[in-house]
């Protein structure tokens, strides 16, 4: 009986689910973008068969989507120290951000630094690039433009945290955006935050959550505590439960 299943199954996979044409010569079928679950031959039969479709194909998008949602990342957005690769901290008052080549360093590493440019009477310096500290506000700030112009995230996103706390809310948001679609997870968490709250952009509920959980799959425990605490509230514990393990596996207090 499995047998037969799995040969109706292959056989409905070789052929168009709308018009039932067959893969064979010049026909070339497509999957569904959104599921993988059915093929067409054509534009005009994926639009035909949109009505018979569209159930289990939301149906499948979400198991999908809650696949990766609910999958342990391995560890958290912050990363290794690239000098020690012991994990960095969460607390951002426990490690060192360098303009220079982006990088975020530990205390420990940073500390271990200034030793060896004291006992060798050296000029500060990155401890990571040894790019030799600015000796201006105006250089510092060039050195900015520029990682923001060659698209680094890292630059992108502290250039929308400067913008924010000026009060400058639609250029932070521009900058916050371009630094998520480079894969930004702590921009991306930023943007949920600002779209629940209207700051530079108007209130919606989806994007917020969309933004959500796309900073919780990148390993943001505190996204990820949110999205707990929002299912919590909806009565659904026990995927608020799961967003909980998973943040206290990353080392969410």
């Amino acid at each position: 009986m499995s047998s037969a299943n799995n040969i109706e199954t292959d056989a409905a996979d070789m052929c168009c689910a709308s018009c039932g044409i067959a893969e064979v010569d010049d026909i070339e079928l497509k999957n569904c973008d959104a599921c993988d679950l059915v093929r067409y031959c054509s534009e005009k039969c994926q639009q035909e068969y949109r009505p018979n479709h569209e159930a289990m194909c939301k149906k499948r998008v979400a198991v999908l989507r809650d696949e990766i949602l609910f999958r342990q990342p391995e560890s958290s957005y912050v990363g290794d120290c690239p000098i020690c690769c012991l994990p960095l901290p969460l607390d951002p008052r426990k490690s060192v951000s360098y303009f220079c080549c982006s990088k975020v360093v530990c205390h420990g590493c940073m500390y271990a630094n200034r030793i060896r440019e004291y006992k060798e009477k050296l000029n500060p310096s990155c401890p990571f690039c040894r790019h030799l500290y600015t000796e201006s506000k105006e250089e510092s700030d060039r050195q900015k433009k520029k990682r923001c112009e060659a698209n680094d995230p890292f630059a992108l996103r502290e250039a929308g945290r400067k913008h924010f706390g000026d009060g400058d809310y639609e250029r932070a948001f521009d900058y916050f955006t371009k630094a998520a679609d480079f894969g930004d997870v702590g921009a991306q968490f930023i943007l949920s935050l600002m779209y629940r709250g209207g700051q530079g952009v108007e209130k919606d509920e989806k994007m917020e959550l969309y933004y959500a959980e796309e900073a919780a799959i990148g390993g943001d425990p505190i996204a990820r505590c949110s999205l707990g605490c929002k299912e919590g509230e909806n009565g659904r514990y026990y995927r608020a439960v799961k967003h909980f393990i998973i943040a206290a596996k990353l080392g969410h207090d």
